[in-house]
């Protein structure tokens, strides 16, 4: 996976590239799905929400440009947990948050069972972020949105990279954000698609 879907497809970044090879991701799917866990596309995890596809977890988290035993990150939809598992091998700590709870408690076995204990899993509104450990160096968002949510925006750190799809439910840009003190710099990483950030700050419930 690691030399053929993510090194020759631009992912230089050696420490995302570290990251992803140590994470078991057949941890992260359903026992029937095993054999497909390494597969270069999304799988179902449950509750109309997937898995992303590994490629996608390291473009993401290499457009995050994080630090090394530094950073400090929010993840928005901690689904199964896996980009969350990666995030944690490189950041000092990930504040993840999942609006199912059955997904988050599933989650939260597997980062037990992997020995991960920079990792703080909580249940609410993705698009509202976590404000009590801001500001954040890096944010990622496993779902997307018509447009950042402004909440996101202000728990960046100066410097920091919001990264986040895009879009409508039916197609999205994957979009970087960072934030600087003069403002929001803006740039896009290729077409993505993402179930939808389901907020009153995002997509309501009717139209997820």
């Amino acid at each position: 996976m690691v030399e053929r879907q993510l090194a020759r497809r631009g992912i230089t970044d050696a420490t995302v590239l570290e990251a992803m090879g140590t994470i078991p991701r057949e941890l992260f799917v359903a026992p029937e799905q095993e054999r497909e866990a390494y597969a270069d596309r999304p799988l179902p995890i449950g509750h109309h929400q997937t898995i992303s596809q590994p490629y996608i977890v390291a473009l993401m988290t290499q457009a995050a440009r994080l630090t090394p035993g530094a950073s400090r990150v929010l993840d928005i939809g901690t689904g199964s947990g896996y980009h969350t598992a990666v995030l944690a091998l490189i950041a000092k700590h990930v504040w993840t948050v999942e609006r199912i709870a059955a997904l988050a408690e599933h989650a939260r076995a597997r980062f037990r069972h992997l020995g991960l204990t920079n990792i703080t899993s909580l249940v609410g509104d993705g698009a509202a972020g976590h404000p009590e450990a801001a500001p954040y160096d890096a944010i990622l968002s496993a779902a997307a949105a018509p447009r950042p949510p402004r909440a996101l925006i202000d728990q960046l750190a100066v410097g920091g990279r919001l990264v986040l799809p895009v879009g409508d439910r039916a197609m999205q840009e994957l979009t970087v954000f960072q934030r600087t003190p003069d403002g929001l710099h803006e740039e896009r990483a290729g077409a993505v698609r993402f179930v939808p950030l389901v907020s009153p700050d995002a997509f309501d419930d009717a139209d997820a």
